[in-house]
């Protein structure tokens, strides 16, 4: 394919990665620290990284601030934890009351889940923020729902769509915009798609199969998707305000996490390839591209990436945010904690899912890379 942009360096796409990475870490982590110091909580340390100490300082509060070797993850670390992922070490257990004021362990309930909730919740605040500040600058970009035309042999011609529908419902979701057809749409997995549209004064219903297709990006990225075969009408940029910032940042947020949550369902259903997840090494492919491309990609691309790990984080695995307010929310309707023994099993059996799929899908990107290709071809 002629016309692919560059792929940036190796060096470029590494310092993106670990960059972003670092901006989300203490986002997220920022998110733990502050509600924790909401409720005077007591914090042994912040850590950017993992492994060993590079450099840190200690501030007045005694918290110690760590910049770590392997540039991938952070950690709050609260008075009173085990390790970096706040197992509670047995140990604080047996303290007398007057010393427990202020460790995590003994706070309430509500208290805990919110600093552990504070996390991705201010991922997901984080990028609010950065779509409403795009929404000021550029202006809110949308296209109203209706065919400006239908591709000839298309599945969308085939069914009889014309230029001029008006869209008004995917598979029982209101639209207003095309982008929202296209989420719809792109993110299915070529199963018939149920339309309701308006055409003059009639209303329409139709249920129409996609083409599945495979297209490339600038960077000659291949993705395979369902396609109905329709052209969306001149682009419309709006003028907005504070308040209709903020507005469609919500919106598309939202947007972009049902997306996440879509596909993420569609994989353990076995609808879609877990191929077709990207892990760390694809994600910083991808980090290195957006940032070849100027601030603006790159800060698009961190706020997109930003959503995926409030949401990754939210999921119900024990390690995970999520996580721990499961066994939060167990608690509250046992009144009392699990047992420390299943706990240390839940937490175990967590850590091995979670190294599994990160496992698979490093490989897989490997794959989707060309580093085997390359191999081969070395060792041959």
């Amino acid at each position: 394919m002629t016309g692919l942009l560059p792929q940036p360096g190796l060096l470029f796409t590494l310092a993106s990665f670990v960059a972003m990475i670092a901006v989300l870490v203490v986002v997220h982590e920022g998110g733990h620290y502050l509600a924790g110091r909401l409720f005077n909580t007591k914090i042994e340390a912040f850590g950017v990284g993992f492994g060993r100490e590079l450099f840190g300082w200690s501030d007045r509060r005694g918290v110690r601030w760590r910049i770590n070797a392997i540039p991938l993850g952070g950690y709050v670390k609260f008075v009173g934890d085990m390790n970096e992922v706040s197992q509670v070490d047995p140990a604080i257990l047996a303290l007398p009351e007057q010393d427990r004021r202020g460790l995590f362990a003994f706070l309430p309930l509500w208290q805990r889940a919110i600093i552990v909730a504070a996390g991705p919740a201010i991922n997901f605040l984080f990028a609010i923020v950065i779509l409403a500040g795009f929404n000021l600058a550029l202006g809110h970009q949308a296209s109203p729902p209706v065919i400006d035309r239908v591709m000839p042999g298309s599945a969308a011609e085939r069914a009889g769509l014309k230029a001029g529908d008006r869209i008004l419902e995917v598979d029982g979701t209101p639209v207003t915009r095309f982008e929202d057809i296209m989420s719809e749409v792109v993110t299915g997995t070529g199963q018939p798609v149920a339309l309701v549209l308006q055409r003059g004064g009639d209303t329409l219903r139709m249920a129409i199969r996609p083409a599945m297709v495979e297209s490339r990006d600038r960077f000659g990225n291949v993705s395979r998707h369902p396609r109905l075969g329709i052209a969306r009408p001149p682009e419309v940029v709006e003028e907005v305000g504070p308040v209709d910032a903020v507005r469609w940042a919500v919106i598309d947020t939202w947007s972009i996490t049902q997306t996440i949550g879509r596909t993420l369902r569609q994989v353990v259903m076995g609808e879609r390839d877990i191929r077709e997840m990207g892990g760390p090494v694809k994600t910083a492919q991808i980090a290195g591209q957006q940032a070849s491309l100027g601030l603006v990609s790159a800060v698009a691309f961190m706020a997109f990436f930003s959503i995926n790990l409030g949401f990754i984080n939210l999921l119900p695995i024990p390690m995970l945010d999520g996580g721990h307010l499961l066994l939060y929310g167990i608690e509250a309707v046992r009144r009392q904690p699990l047992a420390e023994k299943v706990q240390q099993w839940a937490f175990m059996s967590g850590f091995a899912a979670l190294m599994s799929l990160m496992a698979v899908l490093t490989w897989h990107d490997m794959g989707s890379v060309g580093i085997w290709n390359r191999l081969a071809s070395w060792l041959g």
